[in-house]
């Protein structure tokens, strides 16, 4: 059970950030964007309405996450400890500040329920649930790597936390943009409404990157300090994939700017109806993926307190070296054999076979994505679309193939039985989970287009792809040596990334019209690719 309480630990941590948003950033969208109380505005009761029951939401889940946090971390102790963490654990900061945390959000909960909903024009029930904010996010400081520093502690929680706050306001109005763009479809506001709110929360959206690099900058020189710690850390790792999908986010953020000036010059509704909307949800996707990767970031230690583990730029390049794909597995019982020092606690040596087992399903898993990729590149010629559109049958085969080779000893190759494996090994828990993904992500796909992409169905395909991206930048490998642990996970962390293009690229493929439906599409099957590629090149990095 304690593997599955660290992985749960890791995922809910994102899961807290995106409620967070919501809240804190609705309530900024309230006061700086929506501005209800001004006579003028052309605001109808739905959508204030939407917007106060979107906080009110907010605020109600981040109660749950933040209690459920607060019980995960008893459970991961009672099963490391073998005994109660009590009374011990209530003097703790986590145990005190999270649990403040949980307080005053459920006062905001109270609050919106009781005051705002009833009065969603009154400029000063606005400003007293922003007030009731205040504590949360002071509360919240107490839970960042600066609160455990013994110099510039209260310089690098002010900025984490400034940090957190701005991060919250670009995800909380992109969530109500979401929102506002479910009325406009059913024309239930007013049509100026539409291009009047995402003018000013452009406005808004730049000050808030602004104050992400202002006050992410700062953090990163302090937790990472030099070039090596950056590339050859996992803290600087996945500070590098936060940096590229904040690029990928911005990107999106100025195609929706330029659309909104091209309509105060024209009044044309085109671009922000046919494009924006569909840009912004690939925007979500994105903003969330990023969220859970600041949770994972938080469990990793800053890469200034381990400069005797951090791997070089000449070993994180190996790791992506082309080189021929491993075509031979050693046999099951020669793994089997070397399994006593891979899993050891200390001294780690796995065996060669083991090594040899583990870039084989790697390199093998590669073949399958590329060879895929390489079908769905002839599916957007008109000459092979009939039968090559089928590519994600592959999905399928390969999560056969993954769940018959990823963990070998357990159930059905080694002794130990499936849900024994399952439930007390994390890692094992995350692959089971990524291999169901990638059988159902073939057969969903494969049934969308049978059904010539008609439903809802063709869009679970870019959802769980995105999810799949979420779990790789998640996926943990735990260990002692953390240099390898590092070499791991860096090649996880970029197939992460290419996950999300790939999942962008095919949902902006659904959405839009030609000619972006057919450059998303493609861009979609060369992310798949490069995954492809990682997997063949990819080798176990040594002991």
């Amino acid at each position: 059970m304690e593997g599955i309480a660290n992985y749960l630990d890791s995922l809910i941590g994102g899961v807290d950030l995106t409620f967070y948003s919501i809240t804190i950033g609705g309530l900024l969208w309230g006061l700086l964007v929506l501005r209800p109380w001004h006579e003028e505005a052309l605001y109808n009761s739905a959508l204030l309405s939407k917007t106060v029951n979107l906080i009110h939401f907010g605020s109600k889940a981040l109660v749950i996450t933040q209690l459920s946090k607060i019980g995960l971390k008893i459970w991961l102790m009672a099963v490391t400890l073998g005994k109660s963490p009590f009374p011990a654990f209530f003097q703790t900061v986590q145990f005190q500040a999270g649990l403040a945390r949980a307080t005053c959000a459920f006062i905001l909960a109270v609050f919106i329920r009781q005051a705002l909903k009833s009065n969603p024009r009154s400029k000063q029930f606005w400003v007293l649930s922003t007030a009731i904010i205040v504590p949360l996010v002071i509360s919240a400081a107490w839970l960042v790597h600066g609160a455990s520093r013994l110099e510039d502690r209260g310089l690098l929680m002010t900025l984490t936390v400034t940090h957190q706050i701005a991060a919250a306001t670009w995800v909380g109005g992109i969530f109500q943009i979401l929102t506002l763009w479910g009325l406009k479809k059913r024309n239930a506001i007013a049509v100026e409404v539409w291009p009047l709110l995402l003018k000013r929360f452009s406005a808004v959206g730049i000050g808030s990157v602004v104050i992400l690099l202002v006050t992410g900058t700062p953090l990163a020189w302090y937790y990472i300090r030099t070039f090596q710690g950056f590339i050859g850390a996992g803290y600087g790792n996945l500070l590098l994939v936060k940096i590229i999908m904040l690029g990928l986010a911005l990107g999106f953020a100025w195609l929706n700017r330029q659309a909104v000036n091209a309509y105060f010059t024209s009044r044309s509704l085109y671009a922000l109806t046919a494009r924006v909307p569909y840009y912004i949800e690939a925007e979500t996707l994105i903003l969330l993926t990023i969220l859970f990767t600041a949770a994972s970031l938080a469990s990793q230690p800053p890469a200034v307190d381990i400069p005797h583990l951090t791997a070089s730029f000449e070993e994180v390049l190996n790791m992506f070296h082309p080189r021929v794909p491993r075509w031979e597995s050693p046999t099951h019982e020669a793994l089997i054999a070397g399994e006593a020092g891979r899993v050891a606690i200390v001294g780690q040596i796995p065996s060669e076979a083991a090594t040899a087992w583990s870039d084989y399903n790697h390199n093998i898993s590669g073949i399958f994505l590329a060879t895929m990729s390489f079908f769905a590149m002839l599916s957007f010629s008109n000459r092979f679309h009939r039968w090559a559109r089928f590519w994600p049958v592959g999905f399928m085969a390969l999560g056969v193939f993954l769940f018959f080779r990823s963990d070998a000893e357990s159930w059905p190759l080694g002794p130990i039985g499936f849900w024994e494996s399952t439930f007390n090994n994390g890692e094992i828990l995350q692959h089971r989970i990524a291999t169901l993904l990638v059988f159902v992500l073939g057969l969903i796909e494969v049934r969308a287009r049978l059904n010539n992409n008609s439903g809802f169905m063709p869009y679970m395909f870019p959802l769980l792809a995105a999810f799949g991206g979420m779990m790789l930048l998640a996926h943990s490998h735990v260990g002692f040596e953390a240099k390898t642990a590092f070499l791991i996970q860096v090649g996880h962390t970029m197939m992460g990334v290419f996950s999300l293009i790939l999942a962008c690229g095919r949902w902006l493929e659904l959405k839009l019209d030609s000619p972006g439906k057919n450059v998303a599409g493609f861009i979609s099957v060369f992310a798949l690719f490069q995954i492809g590629v990682i997997l063949m090149f990819y080798r176990e990095p040594l002991y």
